[in-house]
C-alpha cells in the first residue's frame, strides 16, 4: 500500500484537495484519466484536476489542472480524497475503504524520540497542513467514517489552528471517534488544557506516551530534557477537565527494565486514564539508527510484559498490546493483544500463511523486515487421531 505518487504537474497553481473518480460526470471530483476511461473533453469544465498516466502530449488538454505521466496510480479507488501539490505529489489524504486513516498535521515536534518513526523537521509547515485539513474534514463522509487519527510531529504545535482543526472534526464529524497521537508537553500550560475543554469533544482521545517512573529515564528516550514533568502535569491538566487520555508505551531495551514499575506509577497517580497500550517497536525513521540502545527481542520480555498486563488488568485498568504477533506472546496474553497496525504498514511473513492463527493475530510492521523476532513462528493445527 502507497500513500504517495507522482507526475509532472501543469497549471497547479496552489494545492488541490478533492474527491477521485475514475469515471464520467466529474463535477467537482479529481480525475484518474486513463485510456481506458477515455478523453469526454466537453464534461472537463466542473473537474478540479486531472491525474493521469498518459503524457501531456496524448491529451491534447492545457487549461485545466493536471498532473500526467504518473507512473502509479492502481492504488487509488473512487471517493479517495487527495492532495494534489504544485510539485507534482499526489498524497492520498483519505481511504474510503480504509479504516486506518489519519490526519497528518506537522512534521515538526519538540522531542526527538529514540525509536520516531517519524523524524521531526525543523521548518513552519502550520500554514500548509491546517489549510490541507482544513479542505479535507468537510469531505469526508461523516456516515461511513467511524474512527480518524491525528498525527505529526506534535500537533499542538499549530497552536490556535490546532483547537481550530479539533472544532471543524467536532462540527463536520460529530459521531466520529477521534484519536490524537501527542506527547503531551504543551498541556503543562493550564490554558491549553483548558482551552481544548471548552471545545467538548466528547469522542477526541488524547494516546500520550510515558515511557519510565523516572524523570531521567523518560527525557532520555524522548532526548528533550523536562519532558517528562511537562508530560504528567499536562495529564493532570486533562484530567481535571475530564479529557479522555490513553497511555502509551513502546517496548525496548531502556523501558524493559522498569516496565512493571511504571505500571505501579500509572495505577496509583493515573487511574484517571481510559487505555493503556504496550507497543512493539518499529523498525523505521530513527529505530535502526539506535538499534544497539533499543533492541531486545520481544520473546526475551515476555515475562515482564505478562506480570505487566496481569498487574493492570488485576486493578481494573483497561490494557492493550499493541504490534506484537501472538507466536510471541503467552497464551494467556492473546486476549489483551490487538491488530493495531495501520494497513499501509502491515504485513505477515510467507511462513504465516500456514499458521492456525493468522486471522486473529495483528502481524507485524513491514519495516520488521529490516529486524525481527528469532521465534516467529506458525502455530500448526493438531490433528485427532
Amino acid at each position: 500500500m502507497i500513500l504517495k505518487t507522482k507526475g509532472t504537474a501543469l497549471n497547479v497553481d496552489s494545492f488541490i484537495v478533492g474527491k477521485i473518480t475514475i469515471n464520467f460526470p466529474v463535477k467537482d471530483h479529481i480525475l484518474i484519466l486513463t485510456v481506458e476511461n477515455g478523453i469526454k473533453t466537453d464534461e472537463l469544465s466542473s473537474v478540479k484536476a486531472i491525474l493521469t498516466n498518459l503524457p501531456i502530449e496524448n491529451l491534447g488538454i492545457y487549461n485545466i489542472p493536471i498532473v500526467h505521466s504518473i507512473k502509479v496510480l492502481d492504488h487509488l479507488k473512487d471517493e479517495d480524497i487527495v492532495v494534489v501539490n504544485t510539485n507534482g505529489v499526489v498524497n492520498t489524504l483519505y481511504r474510503e475503504q480504509s479504516t486506518h486513516n489519519f490526519l497528518f498535521l506537522t512534521e515538526r515536534c519538540n522531542s526527538n524520540c529514540l525509536m520516531c518513526s517519524q523524524p521531526p523537521k525543523d521548518h513552519d509547515d502550520t500554514q500548509y497542513f491546517y489549510e490541507v485539513n482544513s479542505v479535507l474534514i468537510p469531505l469526508i463522509p461523516k456516515e461511513s467514517c467511524e474512527s480518524i487519527g491525528i498525527t505529526g510531529g506534535e500537533p499542538t504545535l499549530l497552536g490556535d489552528y490546532f483547537y481550530s482543526l479539533i472544532e471543524k472534526l467536532k462540527s463536520n464529524l460529530p459521531n466520529t471517534f477521534v484519536q490524537c497521537l501527542t506527547n503531551g508537553r504543551t498541556f503543562a500550560w493550564p490554558e491549553t488544557a483548558e482551552k481544548l475543554h471548552t471545545i467538548d469533544h466528547k469522542g477526541l482521545l488524547l494516546a500520550i506516551p510515558l515511557y519510565s517512573d523516572i524523570a531521567e529515564i523518560h527525557d532520555y528516550v524522548v532526548q528533550a530534557k523536562g519532558a517528562f514533568h511537562e508530560t504528567v502535569n499536562g495529564i493532570y491538566n486533562l484530567a481535571r477537565y475530564n479529557q479522555r487520555i490513553e497511555i502509551r508505551i513502546v517496548l525496548h531495551k531502556i523501558t524493559i527494565p522498569r516496565l512493571q514499575k511504571l505500571a505501579e506509577f500509572i495505577f496509583k497517580n493515573m487511574p484517571f486514564v481510559e487505555h493503556i497500550a504496550l507497543m512493539g517497536l518499529e523498525m523505521e525513521g530513527y529505530t535502526p539508527f539506535n538499534i544497539d540502545k533499543l533492541w531486545i527481542d520481544p520473546y526475551d520480555y515476555q515475562e515482564q510484559l505478562k506480570e505487566t498486563v496481569l498487574f493492570l488488568n488485576d486493578f481494573g485498568m483497561n490494557v492493550s498490546i499493541y504490534n506484537i504477533p501472538l507466536c510471541l506472546l503467552p497464551e494467556e496474553l492473546w486476549c489483551f493483544s490487538q491488530k493495531s497496525i495501520s494497513d499501509w504498514k502491515n504485513i505477515y511473513f510467507d511462513a504465516c500463511n500456514s499458521c492456525d492463527k493468522l486471522e486473529e493475530c495483528g502481524g507485524m510492521f513491514k519495516s520488521s523486515v529490516k529486524k525481527h523476532s528469532d521465534y516467529i513462528k506458525p502455530f500448526s493445527k493438531v490433528i485427532e487421531i
